[in-house]
Order: C-alpha cells, then sequence, then structure tokens
C-alpha cells in the first residue's frame, strides 16, 4: 500500500465535513458514546489540511543542539483498545535550515492518551467555523458533529526515511483545549527516538 493510498484512507474514515478549524497545529475530535460505540473514537490532525491555512504547519520537535524534525500527519485512534490508523510526513532539518532527511511515518498503537475534557466553544470564541472542503456530509441518522478535545496523545510510531534506515520512536501530541494543564498550555510534539547514532539527540521537545 502506498503512502497515498494510506493517507486516503485515513481520511476517507473521517467525517470531515463537520470538522472545524481551529488557531491551532493540532486537533482533536471526538464522537459521542453509543451502544454501537461504547469507547471514545478520537480524530486527530497534525499539522497538515486545513489546519495549515492559519499558518501553523509544520509542528516542530527541536532537540538541544537545534536541530528540528517537522512532522505532519492525521489518523483515529480508540482510547479503550489503544488502536491507531495514523500516517503523515517528516523532515528532520540541521540548524541551518538544511534537510538532511525526509520520509513518512505510520502508527497503529497508542501509547497513552491523557483528555483534558471537552471544549465545544473553543472553535467559535476564536471566530472560526469553517468545515473541510472536498468531503461530503454523512447524511445516516447517526450524524453527528465532531466535538474538539483537548489531550494528550502518545504513539508509537515507525519512521521510514526515503533512505536508510527505518527507526521506531514515541511521538507525544499535544492539543492544548478545555482544562489542558499549566505545564501542558500550549499546542506542540515532542519525539523520542528508540535508537539513535551516539552523536544525535534521542530527545525532540516543542519548538
Amino acid at each position: 500500500m502506498t503512502m497515498l493510498s494510506v493517507m486516503r484512507k485515513i481520511v476517507a474514515s473521517v467525517n470531515a465535513s463537520l470538522i472545524v478549524a481551529p488557531l491551532l497545529a493540532l486537533l482533536l475530535c471526538a464522537a459521542p458514546l453509543s451502544a454501537q460505540n461504547p469507547a471514545p473514537e478520537y480524530t486527530f490532525v497534525v499539522a497538515s489540511g486545513f489546519l495549515c491555512d492559519t499558518g501553523n504547519c509544520p509542528a516542530v520537535a527541536r532537540s538541544e543542539r537545534r536541530d528540528t524534525y517537522e512532522f505532519t500527519g492525521a489518523g483515529t485512534f480508540n482510547a479503550q483498545t489503544k488502536a491507531v490508523s495514523g500516517a503523515g510526513t517528516f523532515a528532520h532539518k540541521i540548524p541551518n535550515g538544511t534537510v538532511v532527511e525526509t520520509g513518512v511515518w505510520t502508527s497503529n498503537q497508542l501509547i497513552s492518551f491523557d483528555s483534558y475534557g471537552a471544549a465545544p466553544n473553543a472553535l467559535r470564541q476564536r471566530g472560526i467555523a469553517a468545515g473541510v472542503p472536498g468531503f461530503r456530509p454523512n447524511l445516516s441518522p447517526m450524524s453527528f458533529n465532531p466535538v474538539p478535545i483537548g489531550g494528550l496523545a502518545m504513539f508509537r510510531i515507525r519512521m521510514l526515511p526515503a533512505v536508510g534506515t527505518p527507526m521506531s520512536a514515541v511521538l507525544q501530541v499535544n492539543c492544548a483545549l478545555a482544562d489542558a494543564p499549566r505545564d501542558r498550555s500550549a499546542d506542540g510534539i515532542r519525539l523520542k527516538l528508540d535508537k539513535s547514532p551516539p552523536s544525535s539527540p534521542k530527545n525532540w521537545a516543542e519548538a
């Protein structure tokens, strides 16, 4: 399966015409609980698609030596079963801005999710209520408007560079809506590589 087909599969699974764009680089939305959906199903968008209209793309994690990893992507996850269907792209840049590595990432495992609660009015307060063009609404009787959710999600990811050896890592995605703790009051990503060359950092914090 190609990267394009993976991304199309993810996007097709989201009722994207009902998602609204915040002034954020990250977004989490949740479906309501039901007998058929006993555990919350979340959609996450990381610095991609309609979120980039605000100019907040890509999401960046920076090491102590000032080189960066830039991430974009999207997907869905189940907070109870820990199942994930997510994918995106990444680029590694050294401090002078030179790109030294590009590739794609995928995820099928949620490590943890700490919800900050729903923020149904957060987007309206920011003056934004724009749907995503190019998608048809779900016309079934169970149609719903996804509710923006704040939270901290940690995904195990596989990074597949265009050239070189694949890497395993943990990607932390923070969406600072609702009752976000003070130390998590800004949207951002963090990256921790499972293994890296001795001269390279393993931990990358919010830029």
